[in-house]
C-alpha cells in the first residue's frame, strides 16, 4: 500500500497540534476534524477497494462476518454457498484487524469530543496520539488485506 497523502497530512497536523495552546485548539478544531475525516475517508476507500479485489470465497466469508458482527440477519436465504472454514479463518483475521482499527478510531474521536467539551489540551493531545495510532492500525489492516488478494 502506498502512503496516502490525506493520511500523511493528517498525521503531520496531529503531530504539530500536540503543542497547541487551548486558544489555538479552539481556532483550529474544525480544520483538525475535517483533516481527520479526510484521512479516515481515504483509508475507508482504499480498504473497500482492496476487499473488492479478494477472491470470492474470502469476500463472501468477510461479508458474512461483517453481517454477523453488525447483528443483522437476512430474511432470505443466502445465494452463495457457505464459505469454507479456510476462507472464514482468513477473513476473520482481516475482520479482526479492521475491528481493532475501528475501535481505535472511535476511541480517538471520543478523546477529541471530551477535549472539546472540557477545553482540555491534555485530552486533545491524547486524541492526537490516538488518531495517529488508529491510522497506523488501519494501514496495517489494509496491508494484511492486500496480502489476501492472490490467495485462494
Amino acid at each position: 500500500m502506498d502512503k496516502l497523502p490525506e493520511v500523511e497530512t493528517a498525521k503531520a497536523l496531529m503531530t504539530e497540534a500536540m503543542a497547541w495552546s487551548v486558544m489555538k485548539w479552539l481556532r483550529e478544531k474544525k480544520f483538525v476534524r475535517k483533516t481527520a475525516d479526510q484521512a479516515n475517508a481515504a483509508l475507508d476507500h482504499v480498504s473497500q477497494a482492496v476487499r473488492e479485489r479478494w477472491p470470492e470465497p474470502i469476500r463472501t466469508a468477510y461479508e458474512a462476518l461483517a453481517t454477523q458482527t453488525a447483528g443483522t440477519v437476512s430474511a432470505r436465504r443466502p445465494t452463495n454457498p457457505q464459505p469454507s472454514i479456510e476462507a472464514m479463518t482468513v477473513a476473520a483475521k482481516s475482520h479482526d484487524a479492521d475491528d481493532e482499527a475501528y475501535r481505535a478510531r472511535m476511541d480517538a474521536e471520543k478523546s477529541f469530543d471530551d477535549a472539546e467539551r472540557q477545553l482540555s489540551t491534555s485530552l486533545a493531545r491524547e486524541g492526537c496520539r490516538k488518531a495517529i495510532y488508529c491510522w497506523d492500525l488501519h494501514e496495517k489492516a489494509i496491508r494484511k488485506a492486500e496480502a489476501l488478494i492472490h490467495s485462494k
